[in-house]
Formats: C-alpha cells, sequence, structure tokens
C-alpha cells in the first residue's frame, strides 16, 4: 500500500495514512484555501481518499478524531519544519537527464561519505554539484549522504530525522535532491542514501498519534523499538519499505545505507530485513536494473548479508567495523572502550582475510562471545574504511585521524584500506588529512531536549576516559567549526596526500589483482614483533605483493615470493609523498632482504 499524499494530475491527489485504531480522519486542507475532506476505511487500517482542486505545493494536516490535527508521517516535504503542514508534491515535473544510468556493480565502487550541511558553506545539495568533478578526478564513483530526512531545526547529522519520506528543507527540499543525484549520474557517480528505520527522532515524532509504531517489547538506545513483529506491525513494515522504494523510484537513489539494524528487533519467522529484500529485487527487475541495500551492523552476523535461501536476509553488503578497530588501533595505539578489543597486528591481517576479527570468540569488551565466520561470503560485501562519520564524530572532540597520527600514518591508513579486497568508502576531507573535526550538532527547540542531549553526550564518553567536556551541541559554532576548508586540498602536505589518494584508486583500477575483489586469491601474514602486515593479492597473470610497517622503527624482513620480476609501484615514503625517500628497491627479484621506513608501505606487481 503506498502512502502519502500521491499527486495524480489534473489537480487531483490521493490521500493514504495508516491509522488502524482511529474511528475518523479526515484531510484537513490549510492552504491554498482551507477545507475538510473526510477520508473511507479502505481496510487494514489504512484510510484513504481521491481529492479534487488539489493543486502541487497544496498544505495539509490530518485530522485525528475531532479535535488532534497533525502532519503526514509519509509527508513528502516540510516546508516549514516538523511541527507544521506537509505539503503535495508533484514528482512527475523533474525533467530527469539520466535515462541511460544503469548503476555501477558494488565491486566496483569507491564510495565517499559526506554530510550536506557541513561539506560545503552553503550547507545545501546544489552547492555540492560544483565539486562533483573533484571527486571524480580523485576516482570517487559513488557519494553516501548521511540522512536528509526532515529533522528539527537545520543543522544535525541526521539521525534525528522524524518524517522519513521528507527531503530535509533546509538542504533544498524535493527539487535540490533530485538535482544533486541527476548531476552525479551524469558523470558516472552512483548516490548512495543513509536511512534510519531502526528510530525516529525525538522532536516533531507525532507518528504514535496514528498508529502503533512503537513496541515495549524491546528497548533500543533511543527508547522503544519500532514494531516490526508485534500487532499491527503489518502497517510499520509497509511504511518503511514504500520508504525503501520511494527513494529508488522518485529519487533514483542506487543503494540505501541502513543505520545500525542492530537496533531492528524482528523475531516473527520472516524478518524485516529479509521482506524488504524481497521487495528491493522485485522492484530492480521490474526496472531492469540493481538497487542495493547496505547493512551497518555491529553484530557481526553473516546471517545479515547470506542469501534468502540460506536463512539469511540477503542484505547485499555490509560495514566492518572490526576493520577499522583494527587498523585504528594500530595506528593510534588507543585501547579505552570497544578498542580495547583490538590492537595486534594479527587483528588486522584477520580482518584482511576473513572480513570480521570476532567470529565467536570471546570479546572483553562486550564480556561474552561475539561474531560469526564470514570467509565464505565474498570480499565485495563488505565495505570498510579508516574514519567515518561515527568513529570521528562520536569522540568527545570529534578529531580525524589527521590530529591523532602522523602524516606518515594518514598515508600507511589510506593504503591499508584502498589496497584491500573490500569495499573502500573515505569520509569527506580524509583524502586531503582535512583538520577540522566533526563534532556531533543539533538545533532542537525544545530546552529540556536540548540539556537532555548535552547530558547524554557526557555520559557516552566515560567507557573512553577522556578528560573535559564535549563541545555544545547545540551551539551554532559547533557545527560551523565542522565545515570543511575545501581550499586546504591545493596546499603542501594535503596537496601530497590527495595525490596519494588518487594514486592509490588508480592503481587498483589499472592493476586485475587490485580491481578484482577475490577472497580466494588473497594471502595475509603478519609479524607481531616488527608490527608488519604483508598480503599478496592474484587474479589470473596479474599478482601484487604489498608490505606494511605499522610501526615507528625501521625494519628489515627477509622475504621469499614467487620467481619472477616483480616491479615497484608506489612506496608511501618516497619523496614525492613527501616522505624521507625510500629505501625500498624498484625491482625485486627472488628472496632477499627488505628494507622498509616507520609507519610506512610498499606495493609491488609482477608485470
Amino acid at each position: 500500500m503506498r502512502v502519502g499524499a500521491t499527486y495524480l494530475g489534473n489537480n487531483h491527489c490521493q490521500f493514504t495514512v495508516w491509522a488502524p485504531l482511529l474511528e475518523k480522519v479526515a484531510v484537513e486542507i490549510v492552504a491554498p484555501q482551507k477545507r475538510l475532506i473526510p477520508m473511507q476505511p479502505c481496510g487494514r487500517g489504512y484510510w484513504q481518499t481521491t481529492a479534487s482542486e488539489i493543486v502541487p505545493g497544496t498544505l495539509y494536516l490530518y485530522q485525528l478524531g475531532e479535535n488532534t490535527t497533525r502532519p503526514d508521517p509519509a509527508s513528502y516535504f516540510q516546508p516549514q519544519g516538523v511541527h507544521a503542514s506537509s505539503q503535495v508534491v508533484d514528482h512527475s515535473i523533474f525533467n530527469w537527464k539520466d535515462v541511460d544510468w544503469a548503476g555501477i556493480g558494488l565491486e566496483k565502487l569507491i564510495i565517499y561519505e559526506l554530510h550536506v550541511g557541513t561539506f560545503t558553506s552553503e550547507g545545501n545539495f546544489t552547492a555540492i554539484i560544483p565539486r562533483l568533478n573533484q571527486l571524480q578526478e580523485l576516482g570517487i564513483n559513488a557519494i553516501q549522504l548521511m540522512p536528509v530526512a526532515q529533522f528539527p531545526g537545520d543543522r544535525n547529522w541526521g539521525y534525528d530525522g522524524v518524517y522519513p519520506f521528507a527531503v530535509q528543507n533546509s538542504y533544498g527540499g524535493v527539487n535540490g535532491l533530485k538535482q544533486l543525484v541527476d548531476a552525479c549520474h551524469q558523470r558516472g557517480i552512483a548516490v548512495i542514501l543513509d536511512v534510519v528505520y531502526n528510530h525516529f527522532g525525538p522532536e516533531g515524532n507525532y507518528t504514535s498519534d496514528f498508529a502503533p509504531y512503537f513496541t515495549d517489547k524491546y528497548k533500543t538506545p533511543w527508547g522503544s523499538a519500532i514494531n516490526f513483529d508485534d500487532a499491527h506491525s503489518n502497517g510499520v513494515r509497509n511504511f518503511f519499505i514504500e520508504n525503501a522504494l520511494y527513494w529508488f523510484r522518485e529519487y533514483h537513489i542506487d543503494a540505501l545505507r541502513l543505520d545500525a539494524i542492530q537496533a531492528i528487533y524482528d523475531f516473527g519467522a520472516k524478518h524485516f530485513l529479509a521482506e524488504l529484500t524481497e521487495k528491493v529485487t522485485e522492484f530492480s527487475q521490474q526496472q531492469g536494473r540493481k538497487f542495493y541495500l547496505i547493512a551497518e551492523s555491529d553484530l557481526n552476523d553473516v546471517r545479515v548479508i547470506n542469501p534468502l535461501e540460506l536463512g539469511g536476509y540477503g542484505i547485499d553488503a555490509q560495514w566492518s567495523d572490526d576493520f577499522h578497530h583494527s587498523l585504528h588501533t594500530l595506528l593510534t595505539g588507543e585501547q579505552k572502550g570497544y578498542y580495547q578489543d583490538f590492537g595486534r597486528c594479527e587483528d588486522l591481517e584477520k580482518a584482511l582475510q576473513e572480513s570480521f576479527v570476532y567470529s565467536w570468540q570471546y570479546s572483553p569488551y562486550r564480556q561474552r562471545y561475539h561474531g560469526s565466520f564470514a570467509g565464505e561470503r565474498a570480499s565485495s560485501q563488505f565495505v570498510i574504511c579508516s574514519q567515518n562519520h561515527d568513529q570521528i564524530g562520536n569522540r568527545m572532540l570529534g578529531e580525524r585521524l589527521s590530529q591523532l597520527v602522523s602524516f606518515e600514518a594518514l598515508k600507511l591508513a589510506a593504503g591499508a584500506v584502498l589496497l584491500s579486497p573490500y569495499i573502500p568508502l573515505l569520509f569527506m576531507g580524509e583524502e586531503y588529512g582535512e583538520e577540522v573535526p566533526f563534532l556531533y550538532f543539533i538545533s532542537h527547540g525544545d530546552p529540556d531536549l536540548i540539556e537532555a542531549v548535552r547530558q547524554g553526550r557526557k555520559a557516552e564518553f566515560k567507557a573512553f576516559q577522556w578528560q573535559g567536556y564535549p563541545p555544545d551541541a547545540q551551539s551554532p559554532e559547533t557545527f560551523r567549526r565542522c565545515q570543511l576548508n575545501w581550499q586546504q586540498r591545493t596546499e603542501g602536505k594535503h596537496q601530497a596526500l590527495l595525490r596519494f589518494y588518487q594514486q592509490l584508486i588508480q592503481l587498483r583500477h589499472q592493476i586485475p589483482a587490485l580491481r578484482e575483489l577475490e577472497r580466494k586469491n588473497l594471502e595475509v601474514s603478519s609479524v607481531e614483533t616488527d608490527q608488519l602486515i604483508l598480503f599478496r593479492r592474484w587474479s589470473q597473470n596479474s599478482q601484487v605483493f604489498c608490505l606494511m610497517n605499522f610501526s615507528d622503527q625501521i625494519v628489515t624482513y627477509n622475504t621469499t615470493w614467487p620467481e619472477g620480476n616483480w616491479h615497484k609501484q608506489l612506496d608511501s615514503s618516497d619523496s614525492q609523498w613527501l616522505g624521507s625517500g625510500s629505501v625500498m628497491p624498484d625491482l625485486l627479484r627472488d628472496a632477499q632482504k627488505l628494507t622498509i621506513k616507520p609507519q610506512s608501505l610498499a606495493l609491488y606487481a609482477q608485470l
């Protein structure tokens, strides 16, 4: 059942809302001319009416019973914010120019995560478009937008959204997002949208006035869980499935990143995610091209990406937190909070080989056994990174890696991600060593809620034992501090790092052994005492060998590899990358001793 206000053309609009426990529902037209339109029940708790004299831009509310009026939970646009009227949208009028766009396969993606509000000084969709060419020159072929569903105020990470179908008004709304997606597709760049199906934000959420969207059977970090398996859950499931299809259909989004699926609780015979996969697969078949689902999950549960026929949920790919944590601890030495479970080279070795470090081993942080074996799943089903919005923004001071480690370590981090057999994700500004923080920020209107957020942020950092206090999330200055210094990418070490990222991405595309993500064509080993990681990847006649030194000392290592000539492709300590100068040979033959600079990597290929 399609929900919301569906404009039918010729000034006709069909209004559909799910309200199974109400006895009377009507559409209240607020503007251009006030009137009340009764709705009729149409089965399984849905109310519907088709009204005439409704033009695009019409403002409306739903009248629930006799006196309560609320915005549409499936509103397509909230021009005046989360507490005001919803607006009728005509999706047919946008002139799409991406008719030849066929999408990009998961295994080819180089993802660039960005926050619309801080990526540019303008903080909107259309301001991103002029920067697409530079992202394309870097080698990016997919941008991932942090959530854009309507949230309170004009600055937020997006996870406080309360209207999942409505595009944030301060970002440019409906047409702004469509213009960005269309511009991306014309440049060969896919668009991934971050969506939140595990909770609603705390301000402006009126869904409970309509229906049992929540259940007290489970609790999430954000309060009561969304009702995916209790009484009346059919309408909730339909709401979010329709939302996913809506982004694909009306905005030409290529993939959805599903936020924190561990907080989607469903113990029914068919998990919501499995049903979502089925519906997206049907939609893909109808459209003649593949639309993807990518899960964020800290469960290390291979069922998430196992196919439906094996009892899994069939999600196309998922994030691997273990890879990030393994890499981060080696680079920074941090061991507080969840980082206490990591810190050895053998952790990164296992993450490279199997995706998950914890595959039913005891986790000291969780104080229980954790994870499942993922080594039989395709490596193209895993998204990895050295930084992302969570791992930066959930630090008390929002420090990026550029503020925590040396310039040499930044290059090492880039190589570990981009030379891996997984789907790489970069966080905006990472490619040139951006130094501004990415902090948590809000613009709520409720003083009590603002104070609750302040206290909650302080409590959140106890496990990491950080000293001091986090910046005020409500302050506009906190938000402004996070805006990128885009011009830095042309200066000094920032420009060198940018060129280094660009070279890594080019090598990934050009060398078959790096381009083809085959887990079976990978050998990884580590030397804990020297903090070395070594791996070899191959594809038919193409082979690469990579040596990474995570220590702060020069290391000499006796190497062996298959016969033949190995030519150096990249050395992060080379002077062209502002390193201290390479000591690795340009050509390798047979076994020999190699000396590698501290916090550096060298890549060789057999040609």
